[in-house]
């Protein structure tokens, strides 16, 4: 009996997709064979720019391959990271980011962000964390965070703080500071962190929510006071800073900043399980983590699936946050 029309057309679909599996896995294998571009959404010289020439150097090395940095800023972030949405999803184009354009954005400009980014971006590795720091002007006479928050509640809303935008990370970690210690600050939005803090260590604003490896050099060059760093505890950079927790009216204050690759969503798993095996074996080198240190980074290590995980959970947090603040970007 001659084998039926179906059972012909299965049998040499199984034989197609069985002649197409090496070919498949010799492309994947294979990978990179060319450069990489990584698009950090933000302007070079700033604390995620930074963070990512640090990473990537090493991961370029275990790749074989450039790994391209591309500064898109702009919007908060989200300029450049609309443009790695809509990048092929070959792995060829990735982005390095933190919290402003992937969980702060889409809360606070929900109208404006052209992306979903838990649906739209697949999680590769998240590689560090650093706490952002509360840092004054020299001309604020208060020393101390009990002080300075005394001063604030005394003049509502006339201690001003700059931010690299509004609905940014920090913005949103200020509003935090507002919400728990009870005062009214005034914010002051600015283009980049570099900015904040030269207008910071002239005069021209009283205090600034900053991310501790942009802000630590100025803190050690006396360029500016420091009330407290945003993590639980002291962080271990700047050892003689005091967590914003120890003052009894900050005590839940605890923020760290995610610092992650991401790729297209639409990006084969296998191929980001790749890379992210790729990214944790540099990771592990003593040089990098040592230099990281020294910034103001802990290098942090999670997969794709632990870091898809840390994301939702902080959209959630964020969520509670900016509503209550009203922060919105529209």
């Amino acid at each position: 009996m001659s084998a039926s029309p179906f059972r012909r057309l299965f049998v040499a679909a199984g034989l197609l997709a069985a002649a197409t599996l090496p070919a498949a896995w010799a492309q994947g294998a294979a990978y990179p064979s060319r450069p990489v571009t990584v698009i950090v959404p933000f302007a070079a010289g700033g604390s995620v720019d930074a963070a990512a020439r640090m990473v990537l150097q090493k991961v370029s090395e275990r790749l074989k391959q450039p790994v391209v940095i591309e500064n898109v800023a702009g919007a908060a972030g989200t300029i450049g990271t609309l443009r790695a949405v809509r990048s092929p999803a070959d792995g060829y184009t990735l982005l390095f980011a933190v919290a402003s354009p992937i969980n702060v954005a889409p809360l606070v400009s929900p109208g404006l962000v052209k992306y979903e980014s838990l649906r739209d971006l697949a999680p590769i590795a998240q590689v560090a964390t650093s706490p952002f720091v509360l840092v004054g002007s020299p001309q604020v006479a208060a020393t101390g965070t009990t002080q300075m928050l005394e001063l604030a509640r005394q003049q509502p809303g006339k201690l001003s703080y700059g931010t690299d935008g509004v609905g940014t990370s920090m913005h949103v970690t200020a509003s935090l500071i507002e919400q728990q210690a009870g005062v009214q600050l005034m914010h002051v939005p600015y283009r980049s962190g570099p900015q904040v803090l030269t207008e910071l260590a002239s005069g021209l604003i009283d205090l600034a929510v900053m991310p501790v490896t942009l802000a630590q050099p100025f803190i050690k060059d006396g360029k500016v006071k420091a009330y407290g760093v945003t993590s639980r505890q002291r962080w271990g950079s700047l050892p003689e800073v005091p967590a914003l927790a120890e003052s009894p009216a900050l005590k839940n204050v605890d923020v760290e900043s995610w610092y992650g690759l991401f790729a297209p969503a639409q990006t084969d798993a296998a191929l980001v399980e790749r890379i992210a095996r790729e990214v944790a074996a540099a990771m592990a080198d003593a040089d990098l983590q040592r230099r990281m240190l020294e910034a103001g980074l802990k290098p942090l290590v999670q997969g794709p699936a632990a870091f898809a995980a840390t994301l939702k959970a902080e959209r959630t947090s964020l969520g509670a946050v900016v509503a209550k603040a009203g922060i919105k970007a529209e």
